[in-house]
């Protein structure tokens, strides 16, 4: 029976607003429904979007740059300005009696860490200072020595090994730059001085790391810079870290990347006959 609702209408009239309805109907259900973005989506998405917001631009490896604060990108890292800032009451003290100079990033920096008692023992005679800052790059680097950190001072010897946390933000012709452009620096601000220049260690455990090819031909090139010992020595220990299988045991470096004591001696060890050598 037809609904009372309907019953003034003409027929005609009626079937054609039925029909109507029932295309509508059918329309609607075939509309494909909205899915709502879970919550859980929407805040990886936002999450990846500030995420690469924060990270800082690419950096040339041989433009001086200070190290940046990871909340805030446009100002310099407060640590690390305070280790410049530290370094350069450091250099105050020695009053220009600096012997051998050691430049880099944290493998550097921890011969004050785990190399300790090696560093007293090698290097505490020879008037040492060391301006290594973990975690710098090429860049950091020519900052600080733009900034005084090797002012006043004529050290026979100045070793170098940085270049490894370049890795993930350049490329290898870039860190070949980068290395280069501080040897440049260090022969202009100190004429007097020998430069011995460390290959980058390996990292990575095994052997078939990725990392290793990179760090070869990046060392390949670095090699380069040597001018047979007149201004320039270059020398790869890397090999001396290594077991029989090219792989880096903990016992020497339990992360991979950083030397213990056992490395620290190692270190030592093999670069002394050129470090004898340069400071005659």
């Amino acid at each position: 029976m037809t609904n009372s609702r309907w019953k003034f209408l003409p027929r005609t009239l009626l079937g054609a607003c039925m029909c109507c309805g029932t295309l509508a109907v059918s329309a609607f259900a075939e509309t494909p429904p909205v899915v709502p973005v879970p919550k859980s989506t929407r805040y990886n998405l936002d999450s990846a979007s500030e995420a690469a917001k924060a990270q800082p631009q690419h950096e040339a490896a041989d433009q001086p740059a200070p190290k940046h604060d990871k909340t805030n990108p446009d100002e310099p890292d407060k640590g690390f300005v305070s280790r410049h800032e530290g370094f350069l009451k450091d250099l105050k003290a020695k009053d220009g009696k600096v012997g051998i100079l050691f430049v880099g990033d944290s493998i550097t920096d921890g011969w004050r860490g785990r190399g300790k008692d090696v560093f007293e023992k090698s290097y505490g005679s020879l008037d040492p200072l060391n301006i290594g800052i973990g975690g710098d790059r090429t860049q950091h680097v020519l900052w600080r020595l733009d900034r005084g950190e090797v002012d006043g001072i004529s050290p026979k010897v100045a070793e170098l090994m940085i270049g490894t946390n370049n890795l993930g933000g350049n490329t290898n012709e870039e860190i070949v730059a980068g290395v280069a452009k501080i040897v440049n620096e260090l022969k202009e601000k100190l004429p007097h001085t020998k430069i011995l220049l460390l290959a980058i260690f390996p990292r990575g455990a095994a052997a078939t790391n990725p990392a290793r090819a990179r760090i070869k031909a990046i060392n390949e090139e670095l090699a380069k810079l040597d001018d047979g010992g007149k201004t320039v020595k270059y020398l790869d220990i890397g090999p001396k870290f290594l077991d029989a299988d090219g792989n880096l045991p903990k016992d020497i470096m339990p992360d991979a990347l950083h030397p213990n004591a056992k490395g620290y001696q190692i270190w030592a060890d093999a670069t002394a006959p050129a470090l004898e050598e340069l400071m005659k």
